[in-house]
């Protein structure tokens, strides 16, 4: 266990009190909707470190390719039956 006299601890700790923190009773958390406190790119911006982790935690690495060369699908919606 580090020391309370480590610089690094008191490093980490002076860190620590930066941190915002928010409690919420059992079932009164806010919902996962951002859209009110952050911005479009804010969200993207938060994605990027949750997706360079999943390629890595699935032994990949991220693809290298251009954008038109991205594989996918496109699934239409059958049309509407007539009745």
């Amino acid at each position: 266990m580090a020391r309370r006299t480590d610089p690094s601890y008191v490093a980490r700790a002076a860190a620590r009190g930066s941190w915002q923190i928010r409690r919420y009773e059992l079932g009164e958390e806010p919902g996962d909707d951002l859209s009110a406190t952050t911005t479009g790119a804010e969200r993207i911006e938060m994605m990027w470190p949750l997706a360079r982790d999943a390629w890595s935690f699935a032994g990949r690495s991220i693809p290298d390719y251009p954008r038109n060369q991205t594989p996918i699908q496109v699934i239409r919606p059958a049309p509407p039956s007539q009745s």
